[in-house]
């Protein structure tokens, strides 16, 4: 176990030979020039002269010691990126990662001590399930304890541990180190309920059962820190809500530090003890998950993160707690104040998030909405409407499941006003 420290991480690649190395609109958005850059039609390989696309820029995240840190975003926000910086399979552009009391920026990934699951379980189809697990430890403790006297007895042993491993149990020949990794496997697979798997083929195995193979392969080296790249991607909805649990009761029972990766915000929120959202290279906030739902730190966090997505109006400003649309105005709570001062008569985005919007009289400061459409899923219902004078502010509402609504129904719409969030439409960052 250990604490994993990211110091102003970068990573960019060398553009694609004859393109350019990134679109004038990206680039902006990156803070990267925008002038386009000539790039010669035949080019043997790229140099430092030409444009590189910059992935991850100004990364500064600690992991601390026993965490279960969630890195969440869209794809192709670097997150995946990150992680195999982390293991040592990208080279870093700039930065340093710590691992523990280590600086690992040089090392390979197997002095790392770190293990990592990946998506497609990069299991060996021709060994079984046992022997996938033990692949890593006998690889690991390969040559521990040798010497130039011992290796004759070392190199017999492991010929004689090779030609009986097929034979039935009592005729193999074990040796003090396949003893040792046999303990090993066999505690892991207890560990995940795989006991009865042992002998089987990954081609024998469903999807779940691959997924905890994959994890007993990483658990039985006992490393440092776990990376995990979106391991239940693959699985289908219920598997992956039961692997989801198992992963978080096996990270806490044995207390190694984890990074987890996904685009899935209900992973994100059930999983980590802090998430790290993540968009366009950089990190957009880092906290516990209730904390990133209750208090967004910008508007992409606040669109990203809840489902359905929270809904945005542009409002006026009017000193001291004034804030109209052309359909509403309301008054808010007395702890606006301060915040609101600076941005008299400005525009601001209102930010409310579907399940805080109910059905209500009318009233000036409610919304008189139409309904487009009606998803009853049983414990919920899901409403998509638009502003009666606007159809062009679509916004999304969920209501109980008792509440009856049909399609093409005129309806008012109240806010809870402790739940709105107010941001800046030019920053995109939350006041307050």
């Amino acid at each position: 176990m250990a604490k994993v420290v990211l110091e102003n991480l970068y990573k960019s690649f060398p553009s694609r030979r004859g393109e350019p190395a990134i679109a004038p609109a990206a680039a902006e958005t990156l803070g990267m020039p925008t002038q386009e850059v000539p790039i010669p039609k035949k080019v043997d390989k790229p140099t430092s002269q030409f444009p590189r696309v910059s992935v991850l820029r100004s990364i500064n995240l600690t992991v601390e010691d026993g965490e279960f840190m969630v890195l969440v975003g869209p794809s192709g926000c670097g997150k995946s990126t990150l992680l195999r910086l982390i293991a040592g399979l990208e080279e870093l552009t700039g930065g340093n990662i710590w691992v523990g009391d280590r600086l690992v920026n040089s090392l390979p990934p197997k002095e790392r001590d770190i293990a990592m699951v990946f998506q497609n379980y990069a299991l060996y189809p021709h060994l079984s399930v046992y022997d996938n697990i033990a692949f890593g430890l006998r690889r690991m403790i390969k040559g521990e304890g040798d010497n130039a006297q011992g290796n004759t007895r070392n190199w017999a042993e492991n010929l004689l541990v090779g030609i009986t491993r097929s034979l039935p149990k009592r005729l193999r020949y074990l040796s003090e180190k396949e003893k040792a990794i046999d303990e090993r496997v066999r505690n892991v697979a207890q560990l995940l309920q795989i006991e009865s798997l042992l002998n089987r083929l990954p081609k024998q195995l469903s999807g779940g059962q691959k997924q905890r193979v994959a994890l007993g392969r990483a658990i039985a080296r006992n490393p440092q820190v776990f990376l995990m790249d979106e391991p239940l991607s693959n699985l289908d909805a219920k598997l992956r809500a039961e692997t989801r649990s198992q992963i978080v009761k096996l990270q806490r029972q044995l207390g190694t530090t984890a990074i987890y990766v996904t685009h899935d915000q209900t992973e994100a929120m059930t999983m980590g003890d802090r998430i790290a959202v993540m968009n366009q290279g950089k990190i957009q906030q880092i906290a516990p998950p209730l904390e990133i739902y209750n208090r967004p730190a910008n508007r992409f966090v606040a669109e990203f993160i809840g489902s359905p997505p929270m809904n945005f109006l542009p409002v006026q400003v009017r000193a001291p707690l004034l804030i109209t649309h052309s359909q509403f105005r309301l008054t808010l709570p007395e702890m606006w104040e301060n915040l609101l001062t600076p941005y008299d008569g400005r525009s601001l985005l209102l930010g409310i998030r579907p399940e805080h919007l109910s059905i209500s009289p009318p009233a000036p400061k409610n919304l008189s909405v139409k309904v487009e459409l009606v998803e009853a899923l049983g414990n919920d219902t899901y409403l998509s409407v638009h502003l009666a004078k606007d159809i062009n502010s679509s916004l999304q509402v969920r209501i109980p499941p008792d509440c009856l609504v049909q399609v093409g129904e005129s309806i008012w719409l109240s806010m809870a006003l402790d739940k709105i969030h107010l941001f800046d439409p030019q920053t995109g960052n939350a006041i307050g």
